[in-house]
């Protein structure tokens, strides 16, 4: 470059070297003209000298000698229009020595420029390892001037062809490094047991890489776009065929099956009590199932099959479906953000990528679990994944990842289905139930409608958790056939007390287990409280009768009469009121003790047998209280029996007594 700095120099030289040229070529002409001239002198001289005989003699040298001298004049002529063309010569070399100083100024911006660029961005371009943040800085700066470049041609800005080679050489070498980088990592993708997440953040730290290869190589990012494509779509499908092959195995061995059903005798022979209590004896019964709906369970790390074969752990079917899709739901989120982060793209295009990349692994699954639903008989466990679904996609609506929601409604499409199913054909096998082919019956709370309370205080958790369509009704469906078949049952007993007594413990037990589970005020609760208090009543009056019954029914016609003002009536009921002041004098301690004893004997809840007993002896009280207002009336004071008549104090301060102490 220091030659081209010194452009003065080499110009001045230039001029010099013409210059001399001329003056040469000039020189060397006027030397020959000049002898020329010297050698027509010495003829004229020699002329001079010359008689006229001798000018005669001499006339053809004379002649020769004019044609010389006029030869001379057209040489001098000639020459003179030679020094002319120099002239002008030397005026043209003059305005291209000014046109080369111009054009060497111009390499010399050029070279600076380049210099500039090359020093700037090279370096790093060249040598720095894509990883080093110094790279990304530096690609960042020569996009921004490739941009700038380009911006400039379009306004046919000359000065931008100084760079413009540099500029596309750095580019297609940092494509070339950034190629072989991103190859590098979708690559370890294919590695066995390889943590999908490594690579992929690694990826997403360096996405101004892809950016940069749509921007100068969009052949070079198509390849990219397609090698991820295609690898991720094999890792996932074949990753979670493995998963899923090995989690079924961790299901319970025995299952529920189509014999386990609500409806179904409980004998010894076909009682699913007797078998594991791990894998039959959470068919109706909650527990702690619903534990994969928690916060913390809806998160937990998956089931490891390996570790879980070694300690040969088995798993109820929601559990397995939980791990599952928990890791489908982790691995399809992170995968989704990843695509519209690395790749840049957005609402369709992005679901279209998610799709081309999971598609063929969503379909493997729904497969798989619609395998499992279709021979599934665990309604609970069916409810359970119902509402697993539901969380999961909220939790993906919390990422802002809408990509599965086509495959939590696949899933839901499957699964409801079976557990109307399910609940349907526990439905029918309660209204298939013949009381009379069944064991023995007696006056204790029947399976059946432990099998009922249990279930629907389970639904009823989950349901008022997340309100799912359709199953209000068909617990509704399930609960009138369990009231009929327990007045079916009841029918059984001959005796009207012992019907009621069954039919008491049947409604308190449920009542017990719902109040448990779910609120007092559920629709279940309430009409269960409705039955209970209908056939309480009605139990009271008739453990009442053989003891009281005669007052009771005294009480009840003379209070109507009185209520009427049929005085005259009254006069009819003169003659019983002394036998029955009497005899209730007489045995109403033992009455209430026989009384006692009989109703705490009936009830298998005890706490429901002392509410039985306080609201029959509040029934007594008041029927007693009613009994000596009656007898207070006018139609009745001529009657000798005051000292007989029990005080109302006495009876309550009995009935203290027998107050239970909860």
């Amino acid at each position: 470059m220091s030659g081209l700095g010194g452009s003065e120099d080499v110009d001045s030289s230039i001029k010099a070297q013409l210059e001399d040229d001329v003056i040469r070529e000039a020189l060397t002409s006027g030397t020959d003209l000049r002898q020329y001239s010297q050698s027509v002198e010495k003829e004229l001289r020699q002329l001079e000298n010359l008689s006229i005989q001798d000018y005669i003699n001499k006339a053809q040298n004379i002649a020769t000698l004019h044609h010389q001298i006029t030869e001379c004049d057209s040489i001098l002529e000639n020459m003179q229009g030679m020094l002319e063309g120099f002239l002008t010569h030397l005026s043209t070399i003059s305005k291209e020595i000014q046109s080369l100083q111009e054009q060497s100024a111009t390499i010399n911006v050029q070279l600076t420029n380049r210099k500039q660029v090359h020093s700037e961005m090279s370096g790093h371009i060249l040598s720095t390892p894509v990883t080093d943040e110094l790279f990304m800085q530096q690609l960042k700066a020569l996009n921004e001037k490739s941009k700038f470049i380009k911006e400039q041609n379009f306004r046919d800005a000359h000065s931008c062809q100084d760079v413009q080679d540099i500029v596309d050489k750095l580019t297609v070498k940092a494509v070339s490094k950034i190629r072989d980088y991103l190859l590098q990592k979708v690559y370890q993708f294919r590695k066995p047991l390889s943590n999908y997440q490594i690579p992929q953040n690694a990826m997403i730290k360096h996405k101004f890489f892809f950016e940069f290869l749509l921007l100068h190589a969009r052949t070079i990012a198509a390849e990219i776009h397609d090698e991820y494509v295609e690898t991720m779509s094999k890792v996932y499908n074949s990753y979670f065929q493995s998963y899923t092959k090995q989690l079924w195995k961790l299901q319970y061995e025995e299952g529920v099956t189509r014999d386990d059903l609500m409806g179904v005798e409980d004998s010894r022979a076909n009682s699913f009590f007797t078998k594991s209590l791990k894998s039959r004896g959470t068919v109706f019964t909650l527990g702690t199932r619903d534990s994969v709906l928690s916060p913390a369970g809806l998160i937990q790390d998956i089931i490891v099959p390996h570790t879980a074969g070694k300690s040969e752990t088995k798993y109820a079917f929601e559990v397995l479906f939980r791990s599952q899709q928990y890791a489908l739901m982790d691995n399809g989120c992170r995968e989704y953000i990843f695509l519209t982060e690395f790749f840049m793209v957005r609402d369709s295009d992005a679901l279209k990528l998610f799709m081309t990349v999971m598609g063929k692994t969503l379909q493997h699954v729904q497969k798989e679990v619609c395998g499992v639903v279709m021979g599934c008989y665990d309604s609970i466990a069916l409810y359970l994944c119902a509402h697993l679904i539901h969380q999961y996609r909220l939790l993906c609506h919390k990422r802002a990842v809408p990509a599965l929601d086509n495959h939590w409604e696949q899933l839901l499409h499957m699964i409801w289905p079976r557990f109307e199913y399910v609940v349907k054909t526990n439905i029918q096998s309660i209204q298939e139930c013949d009381p009379s082919k069944m064991a023995a019956l007696d006056m204790r709370p029947h399976y059946i409608t432990r099998r009922y309370a249990e279930f629907s205080g389970a639904v009823m958790v989950l349901h008022e958790k997340f309100p799912l369509e359709g199953v209000d009704t068909l617990m509704l469906q399930l609960q009138d056939e369990v009231e009929k078949v327990i007045l079916k049952m009841a029918a059984v007993f001959h005796n009207r007390k012992d019907q009621l007594i069954f039919l008491i413990n049947n409604y308190d037990m449920m009542l017990t287990v719902l109040s448990e589970k779910t609120r007092e005020d559920s629709r279940e609760c309430e009409r269960l409280k409705e039955l209970l208090g209908q056939r309480t009543g009605e139990y009271i009056e008739e453990v009442l009768a053989p003891h009281f019954g005669g007052m009771l029914t005294f009480v009840r016609e003379i209070d109507h009469l009185i209520a009427n003002n049929n005085t005259e009536a009254l006069k009819d009921y003169e003659k019983k009121v002394v036998p029955l002041v009497r005899s209730f004098s007489t045995t109403w301690k033992k009455s209430v003790e026989r009384l006692n004893n009989e109703v705490m004997q009936c009830f298998t809840n005890f706490r429901t047998g002392t509410v039985v007993l306080q609201r029959a002896l509040e029934t007594l009280i008041t029927a007693h209280h009613t009994f000596n207002r009656i007898l207070a009336h006018q139609a009745f004071q001529n009657l000798n029996i005051k000292g007989d008549i029990v005080n109302s104090h006495h009876l309550i301060v009995e009935a203290k007594k027998y107050k239970p102490t909860f």
